[in-house]
């Protein structure tokens, strides 16, 4: 089984290294790796071109925006399953592709999801939420819950039949595919109880800045998908409160 991992990344060369490292030290060998860079002028180039030799795909040019060069990425690929790896983000350990590969064979699945932690942004040891997603029921979608997005790993024939990410969210995007896909669609789902990622806090999702933006698309994508929008984002907020107390334990 291929797994296709894409990177996309604008302006993150203090960190890209990170997240290109984690994924080229995994031990699941048969891993198509993409990075797909939006010109940035930082220098995260020069730090992509330092492993070309290990990246199966770099492409580096204008775009409009993170899911805009994400479907890009999905585009190129060629792997029988799909997942990203953050540019702020980096894999748990070095086993988590192999374990993600391990429950696709045996639980025959369309979609796999797993844990993630959150970590402070430049203090990588300390830890902010632990996000335990818990086992997967189409009416918990309704009540707001989702897995943790970088954690979702899906066959890509379902993706090219249920369509990519709808880039007429901001943010919001990633929330849309994954209500469409476990609310709408008839996907057989299976939960990793595994940390698959690590990320930094600040990305577009968690920096309080872009809150209210958030919201306001959540509510458009619950309404698109018949879903009662407040109730669902409400249930959504709250939900987070133990992630962030489970990381004090």
């Amino acid at each position: 089984m291929k797994i296709s991992i894409i990177t996309v990344c604008y302006n993150r060369a203090s960190v890209i290294q990170k997240a290109i490292e984690s994924v080229l030290a995994q031990t699941y060998k048969d891993i198509e790796y993409i990075v797909v860079d939006g010109a940035s002028t930082d220098g995260s180039m020069k730090v992509i071109e330092t492993y070309k030799n290990r990246i199966q795909r770099i492409v580096s040019e204008p775009d409009h925006g993170m899911y805009e060069a994400i479907n890009k990425g999905i585009r190129m690929a060629t792997g029988d399953v799909v997942g990203l790896m953050h540019s702020d983000d980096y894999f748990y350990d070095n086993r988590t592709v192999e374990s993600i590969a391990q429950a696709f064979e045996e639980s025959g699945a369309d979609l796999v999801y797993g844990n993630g932690v959150y970590v402070e942004h430049d203090r990588t040891e300390r830890m902010v939420r632990k996000w335990i997603s818990g086992e997967y029921q189409r009416k918990k979608v309704a009540r707001g819950w989702l897995p943790l997005h970088p954690t979702v790993y899906i066959r890509r024939e379902r993706m090219e039949e249920l369509g990519l990410y709808d880039e007429s969210f901001h943010i919001a995007a990633d929330s849309e595919l994954l209500v469409r896909y476990l609310y709408k669609a008839d996907l057989k789902v299976h939960y990793l109880n595994r940390y698959i990622t690590v990320q930094r806090m600040g990305g577009l999702s968690t920096c309080s800045q872009h809150c209210k933006e958030k919201w306001s698309e959540d509510l458009r994508m619950y309404r698109m998908h018949g879903i009662p929008s407040y109730y669902a984002l409400c249930r959504k907020v709250l939900s987070k409160i133990p992630q962030f107390l489970k990381a004090r334990i």
